[in-house]
């Protein structure tokens, strides 16, 4: 596994941003980890997440797009981030847009914030994590009536691995039903590799009983 891929994950863990317990997704399903990127709270936080989004999307995209697109609203700081990195560690300025919850009827009107997006250009979708695909479905419609625009593919910090609304992963469907090419930071599988049964910051993440949960987990809404 790469350096950086290790780095990422435990930043997670040092932000609280990956917890390992009882929760339930936006989907509905039980699951024992969770990622919530709302806990990255600081400059330096932002400032480091952005350049882990942005080593993912050049190893995936290169620089061969000209839009980073953020779903409102979490995708809004992440976008901004990932940009800044961009242009920090590849000089390139990528354009950032993201969308408004509410269309605004006063002052610069419509949906979008950020850059406009243009006939032609390339754009890269950015989000946190995707469980069972469901944001997309929103995010697409948004993106293609800007106009004779390509999107080009989804970047998320986390693949959950898992399925989406048939057997295989979310991120495998997305990939088949419209044509992005996806990719993620790291993912469960690398998460579990590095952090089970490894003391980390004076405690065991995942010991054997967390990760017989996930493994449960996995058996229920395992992709395959």
């Amino acid at each position: 596994m790469e350096a950086y891929k290790k780095e990422f994950i435990e930043f997670m863990v040092d932000c609280q941003v990956l917890k390992f317990g009882d929760f339930v997704t936006k989907s509905g399903r039980k699951t024992p980890f969770f990622v919530n990127t709302g806990f990255y709270r600081t400059g330096a936080q932002l400032r480091r997440l952005g350049q882990y989004y942005a080593k993912a999307i050049h190893d995936t995209y290169g620089l061969d797009f000209d839009v980073l697109f953020g779903p409102a609203y979490k995708g809004i700081p992440l976008t901004v981030a990932a940009t800044m990195a961009i242009s920090e560690l590849y000089d390139r300025d990528i354009r950032y847009c993201s969308n408004r919850k509410e269309v605004k009827d006063h002052g610069d009107k419509g949906i979008l914030l950020g850059s406009p997006i243009q006939d032609h250009d390339r754009v890269v979708i950015i989000e946190d994590v995707t469980t069972a695909g469901t944001s997309i479905q929103e995010t697409l419609p948004i993106i293609r009536a800007q106009g004779d625009v390509t999107p080009v593919g989804l970047v998320v910090s986390v693949d959950r691995m898992e399925r989406g609304q048939g057997t295989k992963s979310a991120l495998k469907e997305i990939e088949e039903k419209y044509g992005l090419q996806t990719t993620a930071i790291v993912t469960m599988a690398e998460v579990v590799e590095h952090l089970y049964n490894r003391e980390y910051q004076g405690r065991v993440v995942i010991d054997d009983a967390m990760k017989e949960a996930i493994d449960r987990y996995y058996e229920q809404y395992g992709a395959e």
